[in-house]
């Protein structure tokens, strides 16, 4: 079974620069896209449709453009939840749930600290709510969780760690609170296959960042404790091109 994740920043903007191909050769079981940037009033009808899947969706209901998040699915689920307990943090788009027989799978668009680190006490909010979601699903059943999840947890997953130890995404703050989203029960699927290949998925538009590989991983497969030995493969598709990110994937035999 396979899983692709995928922040286009701007699913409109993807699909006009002709890379659908690069994606569908794939043909991944689910695909998780993040960063929709969708308007409200735009998303009766989902922009990609391609045959034999069914698309699940949620945009910002606060801000026109911004944030969003999606799974396009070929096995309808048992239930769908937007966001996450009580639906928090849907108002953003932040979170999709499907529910199958044996297991869960959740994409997620995890807040930006944002310039300064305005955001940095919302994006921690998030992570400790987060937590409490995914430990009771967890209960029930093992979890699949794909996306940008706005965090490098190690050195080794940026190019340039000393000079970003202040930068959103490589905090104290962040780096500590994905690290207790793995003790409650998660593997970091790729770090965990590939312990020490420095291999990224996300690049600055600024400064030719991906032409000299100045990147980050920040774009994540987690999957509870009990399935990884199911995992296949854990992948970064660096030449997949049409966003300031690549695709993840993850084959898993369930």
């Amino acid at each position: 079974m396979v899983f692709l994740s995928f922040n286009v920043n701007s699913i409109r903007a993807y699909l006009k620069k002709g890379f659908v191909d690069q994606i569908e050769k794939l043909k991944p079981d689910f695909l998780g896209i993040e960063e929709l940037k969708l308007t409200e009033t735009e998303h009766k009808d989902f922009p990609y449709m391609p045959e034999a899947y069914t698309p699940y969706w949620s945009v910002s209901k606060i801000k026109k453009g911004y944030a969003g998040t999606a799974i396009l699915a070929k096995k309808k689920p048992i239930s769908v939840n937007y966001g996450l307990i009580d639906h928090k943090y849907d108002d953003e788009g932040r979170a999709i749930t499907l529910e199958y027989p044996s297991f869960y799978y959740v994409n997620l668009y995890v807040p930006n600290s944002g310039e300064e680190l305005k955001r940095l006490d919302f994006r921690l909010g998030f992570e400790s709510d987060l937590r409490n979601y995914l430990t009771a699903l967890m209960k029930k059943k093992p979890v699949i969780v794909s996306g940008d999840l706005n965090v490098a947890n190690e050195p080794i997953d940026l190019k340039n760690p000393d000079s970003n130890h202040h930068s959103a995404g490589f905090t104290d703050e962040e780096r500590r609170e994905f690290k207790k989203l793995l003790s409650i029960g998660f593997v970091d699927t790729f770090r965990t296959l590939h312990p020490d290949e420095k291999k990224y998925s996300y690049w600055s538009y600024k400064r030719n960042a991906r032409a000299t590989n100045a990147g980050w991983r920040i774009d994540y497969f987690l999957v509870s404790k009990e399935i990884f030995p199911k995992v296949k493969k854990s992948e970064i598709l660096n030449d997949v091109e049409g966003s300031d990110h690549c695709p993840i994937l993850l084959d898993i035999d369930l």
